[in-house]
């Protein structure tokens, strides 16, 4: 994927982040490689947060760069939250960023919420905080909740 990326970035003016795992129900391991995207964040059903860093530079900055791979197996009650830069830096009216931490406060008082009703208060929880102030990127998240 990075070669690829790199022989259509403009010589590096043009690049994609970009997380990539695989999961396996039968160990419950999630293998990953999270190329410069934001770490996604995992919040283990004692209330622990780990982020999933493991990997590299964006796709198509660099030709012969090596991605490093994480591993985590996941439990009865993990959630995981894979989001694009667009979330935790929506900004209001004052110039203030969304941020990880407000994100994190909604996950935190909301776990006993299925995940697509927990995604729609998130995404209203952005909306209140931004409120009329025009953004300029796209905010996209995953929420996958462990059963």
């Amino acid at each position: 994927m990075n070669t690829y990326a790199c022989c259509n970035s403009q010589g590096g003016l043009r690049f994609t982040t970009a997380f990539i795992g695989e999961y396996e129900p039968e160990s419950r391991r999630l293998k990953f490689i999270n190329a410069g995207h934001n770490n996604p964040v995992l919040r283990r059903s004692s209330g622990a947060i780990e982020r999933l860093d493991a990997g590299g530079l964006p796709l198509g900055i660099q030709q012969d760069v090596r991605y490093a791979s994480g591993e985590v197996t996941l439990e009865s009650g993990d959630w995981l939250i894979i989001f694009t830069d667009g979330l935790v830096e929506a900004v209001n009216q004052a110039g203030e960023e969304y941020g990880e931490d407000r994100m994190i406060a909604v996950l935190n008082g909301n776990i006993g919420l299925a995940p697509d009703l927990l995604l729609d208060r998130m995404i209203f929880d952005v909306n209140a905080f931004v409120g009329s102030t025009p953004q300029h990127d796209d905010i996209t998240c995953m929420l996958i909740k462990v059963a």
